[in-house]
């Protein structure tokens, strides 16, 4: 085959595993429920009479269906691509392949199908799900058509950009961060682009055709873009960007893979293991031992916590995460850019909902708290693939120490993550425009932001410590997050919608809201379940759903407290468990013997 054994083995494989078949059914059914949600709050129990009805509702669900995959299919290639390459470099067996007779072709693009495999097989069973809105009305099949190109041209243009970071960097934090750094600065460069120079130069027009999301708003609204009153549904110039780039990416990846692996430290520690065996043992003077002066070498103190010690003395993630915070500042400086170049008095709420500075803070502050998560979740995943892990359980440290110095270490390796959003927060304050925030409402802001910080961290240790698959648990994690996110937004949006009829359609988000508590208690009780976690799975999206209902009501206070209650319970209910079970989750008696 094209992409070599390594695909091969992967396809082979992956449908003898029962996730395969729980994933696609999985994935079919919350479409389903989201579909139900979505009839509920525009249509509810009312009697269509007309035709054009069922035509607006489809055309509602199918762009609410695409650009959800869409999202889904970025986030998810770009993981499981750059999580399955930095796991094999953790675990030091990238150079067992890179010793076999496999090509670079072979070695890049089979690494990249077979961890495309999984987000392709979902899209593919998606595919009649799409199909069958077209018996409602108000969708064409070349509607169809172009959107699941866009999206497979997007998400395959996305895997090759975490494949092509994964063979670079050499740390797994590093891999993750610039991954999701790299495809949103990509939206955001393209978007920017668009609102400077305009559709109308030929920078703006191929800046736009660059963006998936405005190419699949294009065909979602095909008379938007139309000039003559017909509707024209194509996107192949976008799709072709989309393929072109993917080819570029794949084929550099090819020619530097060996370059790039092993790395450079790999190489000079090699060379200095191999230099006294070269010279031999007659080259070495017998009184070497006596005439070589002794130079005292002058150690480190390390402190009391020598676990704290390492994750903030210590460049333990690398030399290059300077990098990775500057393309971060950056990044957070182009959205802040474009809240302050829009119009002051324009009072428009985006999608209905909230302010355009705003929706700045919740793009920034959710970009944060996923590279958080991923500082969190590596710091022990990687632990584990370098069997260090096992060397500081054979210490005397206890699970006090490990934990406190995971979650100040994870802080302060991401404290631009942290600093910058609450930084954007108080200048929205003193912008002194009629949006502004009062002091009050700062403080409220702050405290919740704070407390999903801190649930960001616990929730990455927690799944660094119940897995043991460092890409499972990096998927794990990131993914329940990124779901998270995803389910508050879509939320946020059906509640616009039922307004008018909240309480009928109230069963309708009860189910949705279900399906959340099952997913979360699944991931949390993976390994060690309890009351507690149970607890939590089940109360964070109600009171969730209870924060976003009080928020659309114009509340401040009660937004805070349930927020505060939901994800502060939850991230006590993941931080008593390890550490009073760390017996239990590590595999080792930590307790004293009186």
């Amino acid at each position: 085959m094209f992409a070599g054994p390594i695909f091969a083995r992967e396809a082979l494989t992956a449908p003898r595993r029962l996730r395969h078949y729980l994933l696609r059914s999985g994935y079919i059914a919350c479409l389903l429920v989201l579909l139900y949600t979505i009839r509920q709050a525009t249509i509810g129990f009312q009697d269509t009479q007309f035709s054009g009805d069922i035509a607006s509702f489809g055309s509602l669900v199918f762009g609410v269906f695409a650009l959800l995959q869409l999202t889904l299919g970025m986030f998810f290639a770009t993981l499981f691509t750059a999580a399955n390459i930095a796991q094999e470099k953790d675990r030091r067996t990238l150079i067992l392949l890179l010793m076999t007779d496999m090509r670079s072709r072979e070695l890049a693009f089979g690494k990249l199908f077979a961890s495309l495999l999984v987000v392709g097989v979902l899209m593919a069973a998606s595919v009649p799900v799409f199909c069958a809105l077209r018996l409602l009305g108000g969708v064409t099949w070349s509607q169809i058509f172009w959107a699941e190109a866009i999206v497979a041209a997007t998400f395959l243009a996305s895997g090759t950009w975490g494949c092509l970071v994964a063979f670079w960097r050499e740390k797994t934090f590093q891999t993750l961060a610039v991954s999701v750094l790299g495809v949103v600065l990509f939206v955001a460069v393209a978007e920017g682009l668009v609102t400077l120079l305009g559709v109308e130069s030929a920078i703006g027009f191929w800046a736009a055709k660059a963006s998936p999301y405005r190419a699949l708003l294009g065909v979602l609204n095909p008379l938007s873009a139309s000039t003559s009153g017909v509707a024209e549904v194509s996107a192949v110039e976008s799709v072709c960007m989309m393929l072109g780039l993917a080819a570029a990416l794949s084929l550099y990846t090819v020619v530097r893979l060996r370059v790039w692996n092993p790395s450079q430290q790999l190489r000079q520690s090699g060379m200095i293991a191999v230099q006294p065996g070269v010279a031999g043992a007659d080259s070495i003077p017998a009184s070497s031992e006596e005439t070589t002066p002794t130079t005292r070498k002058h150690h480190r103190s390390v402190w009391d916590n020598p676990v704290t010690w390492k994750e903030v003395v210590t460049r333990g993630y690398g030399r290059k995460v300077v990098v990775i915070k500057l393309a971060y500042v950056v990044l957070a400086a182009l959205i802040g850019y474009s809240v302050v170049s829009g119009d002051s008095d324009d009072q428009s709420l985006v999608l209905g909902m909230v302010s355009p500075a705003a929706a700045a803070f919740l793009g920034i502050g959710v970009i944060s708290l996923l590279l958080i998560n991923a500082q969190a979740v590596t710091s022990i995943s990687t632990e584990r693939d370098a069997n260090t892990l096992d060397i500081l359980l054979a210490t005397d440290i206890n699970a006090k120490e490990f934990m406190t110095g995971k979650i100040i270490g994870a802080v302060w390796n991401a404290r631009e993550m942290i600093l910058v959003p609450m930084g954007l927060l108080v200048w929205m304050m003193f912008n002194g425009s009629t949006n502004a925030l009062s002091v009050e409402n700062l403080i409220y802001l702050l405290i919740a932001y704070s407390v999903l910080v801190l649930f960001a961290v616990m929730l990455g240790l927690h799944a660094g410590l119940t897995y043991e698959n460092s890409r499972s648990a990096i998927g794990n994690s990131l993914g329940t997050m990124f779901f998270l996110f995803v389910g508050i937004f879509v939320f946020m949006l059906l509640l616009v919608e039922a307004r008018s009829s909240f309480a009928i359609q109230m069963q309708s988000f009860v189910v949705f809201i279900g399906l959340g508590s099952i997913g979360l208690f699944t991931s949390l009780t993976h390994k060690n379940p309890s009351n507690a976690l149970t607890i939590a799975a089940v109360m964070l999206p109600f009171l969730t759903f209870y924060a976003i209902t009080d928020f659309l009501l114009g509340g401040t206070l009660g937004v805070c407290f349930w927020i505060c209650v939901a994800y502060g319970f939850a991230a006590i209910a993941m931080l008593v468990p390890s550490i009073s079970d760390f017996d239990v989750a590590l595999g080792r008696t930590t307790h004293d013997a009186g």
